[in-house]
């Protein structure tokens, strides 16, 4: 009786008998007749870091040393804002006068506000005391003088006027000293680490009226680092600041003699303008200049070429043009040796990662891809067959149901340039490519059953 029992509970035997072994296999045949899909059980696991050699760049691409650029300046950067790669540096993280490119900070709040609906560019401005009183590149506002937030905002922007700047802040903010606040907030949003903001306009301290100054006896400080990521931010919240920015000349009032002009000479539109073709710069949309005593020449600009933008920053340069020569070397260095290429594409399938366990779900697992793109920047004319790069993924099952685009994991890939000290680092989602429902409860237990005899045979 005992043998007779023990056949009919084989999984109960320590050490089943070789005359069990004929009836187990029929046991187990017949369970894959049933439901052959339900023992397609495959787990994937964290993939493992894949260590591949760092693409080697060949002689005909070497990209050419900082100092061979020959640069006469305190403080520049070069970033790409698609990657946040940064192709050049010099002092980029030491906080120098940003003169009137504190403006863009200015028209970054005038232009939130607009978009939440907080104020409309018809609004009237009346110009208050302090915007009459102030100094340097203006418009001449006089106490009284009535003009729309765009109006103001265009002479901002395209002439640098500091008076109107002024008045944008206070019309916001009642005061210039509570704009302010808003602007170093903004600033600590952004992770701008070396900024600090004093008035809306860019000027020193010793150079606004005398009764509006702040108690606080600082200046307004950035970094070349921080404006090029305000500069990210504005083409990335706010791209009609560039559709401002790229106005040649403005005719703030009818009554003035002479309409303002752009006082950025690189605007790519300038080529046919006698005045500044030698300046103007193929595919440059924007940004903002400035100038002080303290600051010297400055010039915070962004162009496009053959899909790839680059963001400069240069700071300090000796002389109104140089901070337009020296922009165009720093350009030139990005959009000659540089290109954005693809390594990933949206919606495709990871290597190493294609698929994740599932339990519970009519199948036991489902297919993984990247959520988006990934893309690197890489010396140019680099051969895409020969790029090498890392991977890192962790990939967790799932239990059903479950909706296609389902995060299950992550993957991050990075590449290095050889001459290049920092590591390109991008980490996307591994989503589902198909939704999944669960499975009925037969199911479930013939899957169940499985796993037993596995775990015994």
């Amino acid at each position: 009786m005992k043998k007779t029992k023990d056949l009919a509970n084989p999984f109960k035997c320590k050490r089943p008998q070789r005359r069990n072994h004929a009836l187990s296999l029929m046991i187990l045949l017949c369970f894959f007749a049933v439901s052959a899909s339900t023992f397609a059980e495959i787990t994937i696991l964290a993939a493992p870091l894949k260590e591949n050699i760092a693409t080697k760049t060949s002689e005909e691409n070497k990209i050419p040393s900082i100092g061979s650029l020959n640069l006469k300046l305190k403080s520049a950067v070069l970033v790409v804002p698609l990657t946040g790669q940064v192709l050049l540096s010099i002092d980029a993280d030491k906080a120098y006068a940003p003169a009137s490119m504190t403006k863009m900070m200015t028209g970054y709040i005038i232009e939130d506000k607009v978009k939440k609906g907080e104020i409309s560019w018809n609004n009237i401005v009346t110009v208050k005391e302090n915007a009459s009183k102030t100094i340097g590149t203006r418009v001449f506002l006089t106490k009284g003088e009535t003009h729309t937030v765009r109006e103001l905002y265009i002479a901002m922007v395209v002439h640098s006027a500091n008076d109107a700047a002024v008045a944008l802040a206070e019309y916001v903010s009642d005061s210039e000293q509570n704009f302010v606040k808003l602007m170093n907030q903004e600033a600590k949003r952004m992770g701008m680490t070396n900024t600090y903001f004093i008035n809306a306009t860019g000027l020193d301290r010793a150079d606004m009226p005398i009764t509006f100054r702040p108690e606080e006896k600082r200046e307004n400080m950035m970094s070349a680092m921080d404006i090029a990521t305000l500069v990210k931010y504005m083409i990335q919240d706010h791209p009609g600041f560039l559709e401002v920015s790229t106005i040649q000349s403005y005719q703030f009032r009818a009554s003035d003699r002479e309409p303002l002009i752009n006082s950025n000479w690189m605007l790519e539109s300038n080529k046919n303008n006698p005045r500044f073709k030698q300046y103007a710069y193929e595919g440059l949309d924007g940004m903002k200049t400035g100038f002080t005593d303290r600051a010297g020449y400055c010039f915070a600009s962004t162009a496009e070429r053959e899909g790839m933008r680059l963001i400069s920053v240069v700071m300090g340069t000796e002389s109104m043009d140089k901070r337009f020569t020296e922009t165009k070397k720093v350009l030139d260095y990005g959009f000659n040796h540089f290109e954005v290429m693809q390594f990933v594409a949206g919606s495709s399938t990871a290597k190493g990662v294609e698929r994740a366990a599932v339990k519970k779900g009519k199948n036991t697992e489902v297919p993984v891809v990247a959520e988006r793109d990934v893309y690197f920047i890489v010396p140019k004319g680099t051969d895409a067959s020969q790029l090498s790069f890392k991977t890192k993924s962790a990939v967790e099952a799932l239990t059903a149901p479950f909706q296609a685009g389902t995060k299950t994991g992550t993957i991050t890939y990075t590449y290095q340039m050889e001459g290049m000290d920092n590591v390109q680092e991008r980490t996307v989602n591994l989503v589902t490519a198909e939704k999944m429902e669960k499975a009925g409860w037969f199911r479930l237990i013939l899957r169940s059953l499985k796993e037993v005899i596995i775990s015994v045979f």
